[in-house]
């Protein structure tokens, strides 16, 4: 078998908490590459924050469907949270503050998720 078709069988199999796991750590380590990179690779720095803005963006969507099971506390906490972090995009994008503070939320979700976050960078 390939590895690509491994990896193809493995993602099917993951249980959907892994899977947003591991989304939570490609952004989120692609969020840590872009925070050390030199403040002239514009085009970096913006692809990780909008990859970051595209995930939060699509848990909101995904809390406001009236079918999801998630108690409507927890629903309401991501949407905000989206929100915030639209917001604060723009802010890092603008260069007004660092990555930081988009790092450390994604590591609070991937600590909720149930997993340790000592190495956000999971595969």
């Amino acid at each position: 078998m390939s590895l690509r078709a491994y990896q193809q069988a493995a993602t099917r199999a993951e249980a959907p908490k892994d899977a947003e796991y591991r989304l939570f750590g490609q952004v989120t380590r692609a969020l840590i590459v872009a925070s050390e990179a030199p403040i002239s690779d514009i085009a970096g720095r913006i692809d990780a924050i909008d990859w970051n803005r595209r995930l939060w963006s699509t848990l909101a969507r995904d809390c406001s469907e009236p079918g999801n099971a998630l108690p409507p506390q927890v629903r309401a906490s991501i949407i905000s949270l989206s929100l915030f972090v639209g917001r604060h995009s723009s802010v890092v994008m603008r260069g007004e503050d660092d990555f930081e503070t988009l790092i450390e939320i994604n590591k609070i979700m991937m600590q909720a998720l149930g997993h340790k976050t000592d190495s956000p960078v999971a595969a």
